[in-house]
């Protein structure tokens, strides 16, 4: 890391400026090589910042960038993005690898912790969401790959939380006969309910699927 990167107060991890410069210094050195990112949020952190208040609150993040340290830091670089999303650099790392470490993060996470308050502790279960995208395959630079890995955590969010989902490709994939008529109907509503793309929709259902019977 470049000696002028500042570190975030809070929780000790260097800041959202440093991240960027970071991206793109990796970005431009990669060549043929990956670079992947994992955007990280706290699910209904703004709900335990108005139950707790903001002394817990930060607790909390502290733990978050403590947990994520220790899950990915061998791996990528955490930082702090802002607010309560932190974001991971992983260089020389495929799309699919940045998506397991991050999910394994994820589901370690997902349990009731102690949290300090003064001389007292509560009990909280807080989760975390996220979105992975890669460069070269989500764009050729730092504004299209941080576009994608928002999106993507968006997406985790809207359909559930507590979960990890990748970047998507825009385009609409061929249709085949390995889907009915009635599927494709079907399909079709769902994406314009929803108001993403029916590729997308495909997508995340076989990850759904994959992630079942992998675990």
């Amino acid at each position: 890391m470049k000696p002028d990167a500042v570190k975030d107060r809070l929780t000790g991890l260097m800041d959202f400026d440093s991240f960027i410069n970071a991206l793109a210094e990796h970005i431009g050195c990669a060549g043929d090589q990956s670079v992947s990112l994992s955007l990280i949020d706290v699910d209904w952190f703004g709900k335990i910042n108005d139950s707790h208040g903001p002394e817990i609150s930060d607790e909390l993040l502290k733990k978050v960038a403590e947990h994520l340290v220790e899950s990915l830091g061998d791996a990528g670089t955490v930082f702090r993005y802002g607010g309560d999303a932190f974001v991971t650099l992983f260089d020389n790392t495929e799309r699919e690898r940045a998506f397991l470490l991050t999910e394994s993060a994820r589901e370690s996470f997902d349990k009731e912790r102690e949290i300090g308050r003064g001389v007292e502790t509560i009990k909280l279960h807080a989760t975390l969401s996220a979105g992975v995208a890669a460069y070269p395959d989500d764009g050729n630079d730092e504004t299209a790959i941080m576009r994608k890995v928002n999106e993507a955590l968006y997406r985790a969010k809207v359909t559930g939380r507590n979960k990890v989902c990748l970047a998507r490709e825009e385009k609409m994939v061929t249709k085949t006969s390995h889907y009915t008529q009635g599927q494709l109907q079907g399909l079709a509503r769902l994406a314009k309910r929803m108001g993403i793309g029916e590729a997308m929709l495909l997508r995340e259902a076989l990850d759904d699927l994959l992630r079942k019977h992998n675990s």
